[in-house]
């Protein structure tokens, strides 16, 4: 029974292994070259309809910040157990709106991981290799023009949202209303849409147009 007691007492009164500055900040470096990358190929290449700039901001902070945590815990059997109970009251309020959007957070927590667990080749392998296959995927598929629509036109008996819907359903490969303002006199609609490419864009906007004649249109790039 003593010998337990002395095995755990040594165990938990261990101090924690010192951790080089240096190549600390060299870990730094290199995880946040890495999440930026990932962010790249996300904005560039990524099908999600959500603002990916926007999203691709955070990819460098959580990247580097499981590095941090990593690299700290893994020194020490008591911050180890520390993190377990820390994480259990953590909770993220914000809902992931695409799958995609989750899978590269896992990208990025995972070259975290990496790096803070001091597998730094085989993590910079295996993130530009997906990276590279994410790359060969998007060549060999058409790549769809993302945009935020904008109409506005004056309400009559010819002229109605669902017609609207209609004819912009027939033009894009995906179409999902955002928002819609409706008066007695105009409506303005607001959608997120998926054309593959500019010709099936323009056709739609000349379609709306004939429908519509005193309709305002703007597209924004998503």
């Amino acid at each position: 029974m003593n010998k337990e007691l002395e095995f755990l007492t040594n165990l938990f009164n261990a101090e924690a292994q010192s951790i080089n500055v240096f190549i600390f900040l060299f870990q730094i470096l290199i995880c946040a070259i890495l999440c930026l990358a990932i962010a790249f190929f996300y904005t560039k290449f990524g099908n999600s309809l959500s603002n990916r700039r926007a999203l691709a901001k955070n990819f460098l902070l959580i990247g580097v910040t499981t590095m941090i945590i990593i690299t700290i815990v893994k020194s020490s059997l008591q911050l180890s157990l520390g993190l377990v109970g820390a994480l259990s009251i953590v909770r993220f309020r914000t809902a992931i709106k695409d799958p995609e959007e989750l899978a590269y957070f896992f990208i990025v927590i995972a070259a975290g991981l990496g790096i803070g667990a001091g597998q730094i080749l085989v993590t910079i392998v295996g993130v530009l290799t997906l990276c590279l296959l994410v790359f060969i995927v998007n060549k060999q598929q058409k790549k769809d023009l993302l945009q935020n629509l904008i109409i506005s036109f004056a309400r009559n008996e010819k002229a109605e949202e669902s017609e609207l819907i209609s004819i912009l359903e027939k033009h894009s490969s995906q179409l999902s209303l955002r928002r819609m303002d409706s008066g007695k006199e105009r409506s303005e609609i607001t959608f997120s849409a998926s054309f593959s490419g500019h010709k099936q864009l323009l056709e739609a906007k000349k379609a709306v147009e004939t429908q519509f004649p005193d309709a305002t249109i703007s597209f924004l790039e998503l």
